[in-house]
């Protein structure tokens, strides 16, 4: 069972994604929190497998949350998904930056939503990797040139080469058929490159990508 926790200031949107997950047989809300001081307590409590966050809400937003929750080492199993009204917002950027898996705009169907959370909690695949790349692909334009770190020099030419897959949103099948390896050599190979680079999970990976120059912004492999 896939447990669950709700962050979001309007009653009404958590009491919605309360009666969707909880129709499921896999899936189960936990918790629900107000504001992001609630999720972060109720989420050191509970340790969900994920947590819904909205990016803005008061006293604590869903960035600071993340923050809070991603560098807790005790809650390192916990994936976050962001959601937004907005799918371009520099919050969701520094959200996916600093632990998020991946983020939502609230107008998603339900199906996609509950796919989104089964993903997440199987952490097997970047969520909505075409609108997260493009995410990523805009605020790293507005960045300052990136430079070659002491992280990426860790890496072999293989995961470097892995890595650059991840970015373009192909999941460990498709990048084993790019490179005509195994799944589970794919998967090694990513895995490998998160460990270097302490990369909380493949949103990180996308993102570091990016930051250090592996990948352009409108890098179409």
């Amino acid at each position: 069972m896939i447990s669950v926790l709700l962050a979001d200031d309007q009653a009404l949107v958590r009491a919605g994604f309360r009666a969707l997950i909880d129709a499921q047989d896999d899936v189960e809300v936990v918790g629900e929190a107000s504001d992001g001081t609630e999720a972060v307590s109720l989420t050191t409590n509970l340790t969900p497998d994920v947590v819904l966050m909205d990016i803005r809400m008061p006293n604590m937003d869903g960035l600071e949350a993340t923050r809070a929750i991603a560098s807790d080492p005790a809650l390192d199993a916990v994936r976050i998904i962001i959601l937004t009204t907005f799918d371009l917002d520099e919050y969701v950027f520094e959200a996916l930056r600093v632990g998020a898996s991946g983020f939502l705009v609230k107008s998603t169907e339900p199906d996609e939503l509950l796919h989104a959370v089964r993903v997440v909690a199987d952490g097997e695949a970047l969520l909505s990797p075409s609108i997260t790349r493009k995410l990523v692909a805009e605020f790293a334009a507005q960045a300052k040139q990136p430079q070659e770190t002491p992280d990426l020099d860790a890496l072999t030419d293989r995961e470097r080469e892995v890595m650059a897959l991840v970015a373009e949103g192909l999941s460990n099948e498709e990048i084993a058929e790019r490179l005509v390896v195994s799944p589970a050599t794919a998967k090694t190979h990513v895995s490998r490159a998160m460990v270097k680079l302490h990369a909380r999970d493949r949103a990180q990976l996308v993102v570091f990508a990016y930051e250090t120059g592996l990948v352009r912004p409108g890098w179409q492999g």
